[in-house]
């Protein structure tokens, strides 16, 4: 009988405690039950803790939803805490645009000249980065990117799994790294400023609040994703013997090459990109520029941050239109409106997704527990001298530990941010800096966990070249990039934040002003 070492067993008892959890959807319907029932338990001991924001009287108190009034508050609120949920607009915005690229062909071209083109030498940091930048249509990566891989890897000569081990790393492991802003910013920015308006009702998080970190995070994790693979994951794969596919890969080619028609159309959807920029910048660049913040005149809290959920829409409607025409993918209006229709055809689920979670967070806010919860635990952090920046390596971790059996990034920060976001805020971080932290460890865990949406079908990729894959073969495989991408990513964000200072998104500061603090 094979021996199964100590963390195998480990890995398969988290498999087994994943699988016991509920669908997300069920999941954040027991926790609105749960919320209810606790809130009338507290509100009965009227547990309270003192108000620590400078200048507020009087303490916070539980508010209990189980009865009249929070009867009565459920049900008149019911439609709104959906409808104001403040990442669903943005998400459906920002796809509208993205899903016109990506149905005319525009990201898909793109991502294979990336990786077509590249010399040899090059593939494996090709792949890592087009993954990573394959996360702005993130279905796109795992749908075309890695099997393309292993295309590529097979021509070469090389394993291809390797190569799909390489692809994967960048689009799941790298899943917060990028040079572009994807729907995946909105989202997580609103759900951030959700929890931190539960210390500071004015506080807005924009969709740009990581930008910068996510670009320098990019050139990082490239690199170490192509060490990884050419130094430990593919010497470990050894050569490939073609016997052990689960078909025949005789006539296997790789995937459709570059077109003339698309090569024009790249062509002409870069000219138009480059446009969308040019009037980008110049309604920002200038100090009379239109989109600057019409009080201050600064680039900070300004229209154009507001508003970049606008920017994305339209930067990735344009080119995609442009790049359909050229190529005959879009012949008139209707064409545009299908592409639109159906990249909201795919967000049935996170729709009825974000109606249940946006029920818990809006019962989690007026029951007051998240904020009682927050000052307690930053008591708790003071009280043992956990302080500085060295409480992010913990939180790390735990992101990353919890990301094991809860997969969904949305999913696990809308349970998550209500607590932490606060908490933090309290002993002084800004949620802009917490929130980045919290994307490190949500991202370097995708990789090895059974419970990230698209590992079946990951699986299901590999088998073809090997058929004897199990969920065993690629947890270990990609165990080496989840190491090296949370030492590396920790290492960048304790040098990037606080040895050098950096901000981690345009005007976003790493320190909270507990003082600036206003309502309850």
């Amino acid at each position: 009988m094979e021996d199964r070492g100590w963390f195998t067993r480990f890995l398969d008892t988290v498999e087994w405690l994943g699988n016991l959890l509920p669908h997300p959807v069920t999941l954040f319907a027991i926790l609105c039950v749960l919320m209810i029932l606790i809130s009338g338990v507290v509100g009965f001991f009227d547990l309270s803790v003192e108000d620590p924001r400078p200048g507020a009287v009087g303490e916070i108190q539980a508010n209990s939803l189980l009865n009249g009034d929070g009867l009565r508050w459920l049900v008149e609120n019911l439609v709104s805490n959906f409808v104001g949920f403040a990442p669903l607009g943005v998400v459906l915005v920002a796809l509208l645009g993205v899903g016109v690229a990506d149905k005319s062909g525009l990201l898909s071209a793109v991502i294979r000249s990336i990786v077509m083109k590249a010399p040899p030498k090059l593939i494996v940091a090709a792949l890592v980065f087009s993954g990573i930048i394959s996360n702005t249509a993130s279905e796109m990566g795992y749908v075309v990117l890695i099997p393309l891989a292993g295309l590529i890897f097979l021509g070469l000569g090389r394993h291809p799994l390797a190569g799909m081990a390489a692809a994967f790393a960048g689009v799941s492991g790298g899943y917060s790294a990028n040079l572009l802003l994807g729907t995946i910013d909105p989202l997580l920015a609103g759900i951030t400023q959700e929890a931190a308006q539960l210390i500071d009702e004015s506080y807005r998080v924009d969709a740009t609040a990581n930008y910068f970190f996510m670009i320098i995070s990019t050139f990082v994790i490239t690199a170490v994703g192509t060490f990884v693979t050419v130094k430990i994951v593919e010497p470990k794969l050894g050569e490939y013997d073609p016997s052990n596919a689960s078909e025949d890969l005789s006539d296997e080619t790789s995937l459709d090459p570059i077109t003339p028609e698309e090569r024009r159309g790249m062509k002409w959807a870069g000219i138009a990109a480059l446009g969308m920029l040019g009037l980008f910048a110049l309604s920002v660049v200038p100090e009379w520029g239109v989109l600057r913040h019409p009080e201050t005149g600064e680039v900070a809290h300004s229209p154009f941050l507001n508003g970049i959920v606008a920017l994305i829409f339209a930067f990735f409607l344009v080119p995609g239109v442009v790049f359909g025409v050229v190529t005959g993918q879009m012949r008139n209006d209707q064409d545009v409106v299908n592409a639109m229709a159906s990249a909201m055809s795919t967000l049935g689920l996170y729709i009825v997704l974000v109606f249940f979670a946006a029920q818990f967070v809006s019962i989690f806010g007026e029951t007051n527990l998240g904020r009682i919860l927050a000052v307690m635990g930053a008591n708790g952090l003071q009280n043992i001298g956990l302080t500085g920046p060295l409480v992010f390596l913990f939180f790390i971790l735990m992101c990353g530990m919890v990301n094991l059996s809860l997969g969904s990034a949305s999913a696990q920060w809308a349970v998550t941010a209500p607590i932490f976001v606060p908490m933090l805020m309290l002993i002084g971080y800004s949620p802009e800096v917490i929130q980045a932290a919290y994307r490190i460890g949500d991202s370097t865990t995708n990789i090895i966990t059974p419970m990230m949406s698209y590992f079946g079908l990951i699986m299901a990729f590999m088998v073809k070249y090997d058929r004897n894959t199990g969920i065993g073969t690629i947890i270990a495989m990609m165990l080496p990039f989840s190491i090296f991408f949370l030492i590396s990513w920790i290492t960048l964000f304790f040098v990037w934040v606080f040895l050098l200072g950096m901000p981690v998104g345009p005007g976003a500061p790493t320190y909270y002003d507990i003082g600036a603090a206003t309502g309850s």
